[in-house]
């Protein structure tokens, strides 16, 4: 594939799929939490406040209960105190992004409402539970300005308890008192269905609401809670995302008919194909195509075979530019910015394109007017690739794929599609996509890391991911992958404000499940500082003054800052994390200075 469109819509790192040799060398990288801080946060162990189960603020004489009474109206007022860390403020609001993409949940900056969140920094991570409608506050210590846990704690604060406070949860778990710490056993109180309601769902052993095994525990070596189906021992206490369950039942609780941020998506398993419809003066059309041995869809890659299916385009025949248009049905944005992401491959000539188009309205009403957006060619590399394309659409309008044959006569296949997703967010800066990744689990050491390309910010900086396949970090459920950041040399060094700081990188490791609303991606952030290293230099200056020369990218690369348990083995095992044997990382550094300041001008007592 070519790493620029003809177009120039987007710059190639955007799209650029590079498998990385690994490197056997001593990694230089540094903790986030050199502590441990972020390994169990919700806990907040020793914190002097008025807690229950760990994390949930209870004021004197209140309680929030089934009572629709203590049910918030939208969108929630929120105010980032001024005591709160610059990257948790980010983090804030990536989980706000979270609840809008998967609920009718939305927010606010704070104008003067009685109701509000306020996001302090106190001595962990804990929250009301309930609107308690005179104003209320919401902790993040350190360690808790990490998505999985402010969308915890937002559960809380919207009305929720843990899992393992339900009604019916010792048919599902068991508590072992004997095993908690003396004076702590309150933190496994069991409460009647008068008080809270599961919304008529089944005990989820994968909500982020539930405790991990070993929480409140006197003796390391021995949990305080097991599943009494024990497969689902390594995966209570998750820190990835919302699970189904736990979106479902924020709709029903809030009556919620539709996500706000999610405009369409599409794994054309049906027949119907979502409403997408060809256009009449094509000279060809997409062909609705079951999977088959060789030509695989991506929806249900790796778990059935000869199912699912996906749009296919054949470049074997007819004559050169001959093509086809696969036009969705009409939409309606609400916001100013859309990001289309979707799965492709192209097995024909080089020549094939496949060309990604917008049609808006055009003054009149009418859904008209033509733009193109992006190209993508064929290239040597036959799998499923993931892209996405920025929008902009302000009116109605309509996305298109077109499917262009280069040269039939070389050509041996043709153009797929699958698992579309378009949503009102911003599409991620970089796409990191690690190929044969168990691979390189299986064949890991304590020394090997795996650098990605360097990849440029909107503003212009360089930087990199460094992945350490076998980090210094196991626990109970076994090994884990280790994620890290660091800048690298490029060409825009001379231009760009050095040291690089108040910008926030985030890295995603991509949860490939074909509904956008059922991913459980793990993500994780980090701010950049004025810090130092070792030697007294700063750590986020111009690498090309504080890092490392490195031969094979005829670069600098300064040191790494990271996380040792970015995401379990057991986890990037199961679920749709290596879909393919792909590893499929998104990474933004993005200046979040604005930030800094409160975001609103009055601030209540």
């Amino acid at each position: 594939m070519r790493e620029e469109s003809r177009e120039g819509a987007r710059s190639s790192h955007c799209f650029r799929f590079i498998q990385i040799p690994q490197i056997p060398v001593s990694p230089e990288v540094h903790e986030v939490y050199e502590n441990g801080e972020d390994e169990n946060p919700l806990l907040n162990p020793g914190l002097d406040a008025n807690l229950l189960e760990g994390d949930i603020l209870t004021p004197e004489g209140r309680n929030a209960m089934v009572n629709k009474r203590y049910r918030w109206t939208f969108p929630i007022a929120y105010i980032l105190g001024d005591d709160l860390d610059l990257n948790a403020k980010g983090c804030v609001h990536q989980a706000f992004e979270m609840y809008r993409l998967k609920s009718c949940i939305d927010f606010k900056p704070y104008e003067g409402e009685t109701s509000f969140i306020k996001f302090v920094k106190r001595g962990g991570c804990f929250s009301s539970v309930g609107d308690q409608q005179t104003g209320q506050i919401l902790s993040l210590g350190s360690g808790c300005d990490h998505k999985a846990v402010i969308e915890h704690e937002l559960l809380h604060a919207l009305g929720f308890y843990h899992e393992q406070s339900r009604t019916d949860r010792d048919d599902y778990v068991d508590i072992w008192l004997n095993e908690v710490t003396p004076g702590l056993e309150h933190n496994f109180n069991k409460y009647n269905d008068d008080f809270i309601t599961d919304q008529n769902t089944a005990y989820d052993y994968e909500s982020v609401m539930h405790y991990r095994p070993f929480s409140f525990n006197k003796n390391e070596s021995i949990p305080t809670i097991t599943p009494k189906i024990p497969q689902f021992y390594n995966i209570i206490g998750q820190y990835l995302d919302f699970s189904e369950l736990d979106t479902l039942r924020l709709n029903r609780m809030y009556n919620c008919s539709g996500p706000l941020t999610l405009l369409d998506q599409c794994a054309f398993e049906y027949a119907s194909i979502c409403g997408m419809i060809q256009a009449a003066s094509d000279d060809a059309d997409w062909v609705h195509t079951k999977s088959r041995p060789g030509a695989e869809d991506h929806t249900l890659l790796g778990r059935c075979r000869d199912a699912g299916f996906f749009m296919h385009f054949s470049t074997m025949t007819g004559r050169p530019l001959e093509s086809a248009l696969l036009e969705s049905r009409t939409l309606y944005p609400k916001r100013k910015l859309q990001c289309l992401q979707f799965f492709y491959k192209m097995t024909g000539s080089p020549k094939d394109r496949l060309v990604i188009w917008v049609k808006t309205d055009d003054g009149t009403g009418v859904v008209r007017r033509l733009k193109k957006l992006h190209t993508f060619y064929a290239d040597s590399d036959h799998t499923w690739k993931i892209a996405h394309v920025p929008m902009e659409a302000r009116q109605k309008f309509r996305y298109s794929f077109q499917a262009v044959r280069g040269d039939p006569p070389t050509s041996a296949g043709g153009i797929y599609i699958d698992d579309i997703s378009l949503t009102e967010t911003r599409c991620p800066n970089a796409v990191w996509r690690i190929q044969n990744f168990s691979k390189i689990m299986e064949t890991a050491n304590a020394s090997t890391v795996v650098d990605s390309p360097r990849f440029y910010s909107p503003e212009g900086y360089g930087y990199g991911v460094r992945m350490v396949p076998l980090s210094s970090y196991s626990d109970y459920t076994g090994n884990y992958v280790g994620l890290y950041f660091h800048l690298l040399s490029g060409e825009n060094d001379a231009v760009v404000q050095w040291p690089a700081v108040h910008r926030q990188a985030t890295l995603v490791v991509m949860d490939q499940d074909p509904d956008v609303k059922l991913r459980m991606s793990s993500a994780r952030s980090l701010t950049t500082d004025m810090r130092n290293t070792s030697d007294g230099q700063l750590f986020w200056d111009n690498p090309s003054k504080v890092g490392t020369y490195d031969p094979s990218c005829y670069c600098y690369r300064s040191q790494s800052s990271g996380w040792r348990n970015f995401i379990k083995h057991f986890d990037l095992m199961r679920r749709n994390y290596l879909k393919n044997d792909d590893l499929i990382i998104f990474v933004d550094f993005e200046d979040i200075t604005s930030l800094i300041n409160t975001e609103v001008p009055i601030k209540p007592q």
